[in-house]
């Protein structure tokens, strides 16, 4: 076949027909680079219309829908994640930061699905068989009949795999140091990432055995190679966590055989990583209880409940831009939060810096955390705390009217587990239950959320000598 020669992105996998600086699919600059590419076999008929194809035949959409078996993990986080287990036959493809514990959480799938009879491989392109070894033997997991190999060409991994009964598992360590000889390239180029991923889905489709890709991240946190192998996988899982907390959150980003908000919480400890069952009271471990700004926010990721506290710092700002940071929020709905509280609140923020905080590293994506937010504004800027014993949820619109969320007795039942008394809720809330474990105050308007907290702040001096003199 003959070889023409491209430039493709090396971040999106864009092909361009002569070298340009800026790649216009992503706008990375410097990525183009040159590869040998399929030409079109001559004389081939374009799209097909006379040529001669294999006839298949249609179905219609009432039939047998059986739901996918499922081989469980041993690892309860991990199959909430995936949709219950692994579904055999599937590739998933799993990315994280270096050093998160990508292959600590692999290394203890396999051992768990060896110990119980599962035939398992693990192939490791980036470290030898002893360095391997040396992990299970900290995770004490060397007595698991997990097979191992330290190999980077895909014909030979297909190949060993393939000979005798095919593994129900197996762990590619990862894609980026894979590489073929079908593909003229050089290893961890677009091209090879690519031919590579493909033959190994076509491997697991054709044998039945469940193949985990590990992926390498950018420095935003995206996983490297083309975009295309994300869309050739039936599942994309992101490993996320802090150097500086001891707890990772394994999240689906894609699933084609289950849900795409669930989580699943570890806390890495010195033997591994352990599943956490309760995460609300890990996310709430350590609060200070009478600073003002803090605030309890009652989410939910997925189906499972989850606690989370939302600090804020608003102080005054002597730069003529005041500065707007926030860590595991979206910047945007901060800004929206904070232009409401100044028109339709009757707060001053616009020579304030304001920062604001998920403590424990976790990222909100609900809009139902808008209340919690606001109400840890206020109460930074206002110097009164809030009651500990309190959760906030509630969506706010650009009119200051607090919105009705989703699953509010699943939050608020989450809540009186953990010992808390109160909710502050909106005011037309539809589903909440008749009989809550917690004294639910219901707001209708921004307003009404910026008098109750303004009523909490304490009195300061002058104001106390005013007082008196008036009595």
């Amino acid at each position: 076949m003959a070889r023409s020669p491209s430039y493709i992105c090396q971040s999106c996998g864009a092909v361009y027909s002569r070298w340009q600086g800026k790649c216009d699919a992503c706008g990375g600059w410097n990525t183009l680079a040159q590869e040998a590419v399929a030409a079109p076999v001559a004389g081939a008929v374009r799209g097909g219309a006379r040529g001669k194809g294999r006839v298949f035949a249609l179905e219609g959409l009432k039939g047998d829908s059986r739901e996918a078996p499922r081989v469980a993990s041993g690892i309860a986080e991990l199959d909430r994640v995936t949709g219950g287990g692994f579904v055999p036959g599937s590739v998933i493809l799993i990315g994280g930061d270096p050093g998160i514990g990508k292959s600590t959480l692999l290394t203890q799938a396999c051992a768990a699905l060896a110990r119980r009879g599962r035939r398992v491989a693990y192939i490791s392109g980036e470290e030898a068989v002893a360095q391997v070894r040396l992990r299970a033997e900290r995770l004490g997991l060397t007595d698991a009949p997990v097979e191992l190999a330290a190999e980077t060409n895909v014909e030979d991994i297909v190949a060993t795999l393939g000979a005798g009964a095919p593994p129900q598992l197996a762990v590619i360590d990862s894609i980026q140091t894979m590489w073929s000889s079908a593909v003229e390239a050089a290893p961890g180029t677009v091209t090879q990432v690519r031919g590579s991923a493909q033959a190994l889905i076509r491997f697991a489709k054709t044998t039945g055995t469940t193949v985990i890709l590990v992926g390498h991240v950018t420095k935003d946190g995206q996983i490297a190679g083309p975009r295309v192998v994300e869309h050739m996988v039936d599942a994309v899982v992101s490993f996320e966590g802090d150097s500086g907390h001891h707890f990772r959150i394994l999240r689906a980003v894609k699933n084609r055989f289950g849900p795409t908000d669930e989580i699943g919480v570890f806390e890495m400890t010195g033997h591994g990583l352990s599943e956490v069952a309760n995460p609300s009271a890990l996310f709430l471990a350590g609060r200070d209880l009478s600073a003002p700004g803090t605030a309890v926010f009652a989410g939910m990721e997925g189906t499972r409940p989850l606690l989370v506290e939302i600090q804020a710092l608003v102080a005054p700002s002597s730069l003529g831009t005041p500065r707007r940071a926030v860590v595991g929020w979206d910047p945007s709905r901060l800004s929206m939060v904070l232009a409401v509280l100044e028109a339709r609140g009757g707060l001053k923020l616009g020579q304030h810096d304001v920062y604001l905080n998920v403590a424990g590293g976790l990222r909100i994506n609900e809009p139902a955390a808008d209340l919690a937010a606001a109400a840890a504004l206020i109460s930074s800027l206002a110097g009164a705390p809030l009651s500990p014993e309190t959760v906030y949820f509630g969506e706010i619109g650009l009119s200051g009217a607090i919105r009705p969320v989703a699953q509010a007795p699943a939050r608020l039942k989450e809540a009186g587990k953990l010992g808390f008394s109160r909710a502050v809720v909106p005011a037309a809330l539809k589903d909440a239950p008749d009989a809550s474990p917690l004294a639910l105050q219901s707001l209708g308007h921004i307003a009404d959320l910026v008098a109750a907290i303004a009523a909490r702040r304490p009195q300061t001096p002058r104001e106390r000598r005013s007082l008196s003199a008036d009595r």
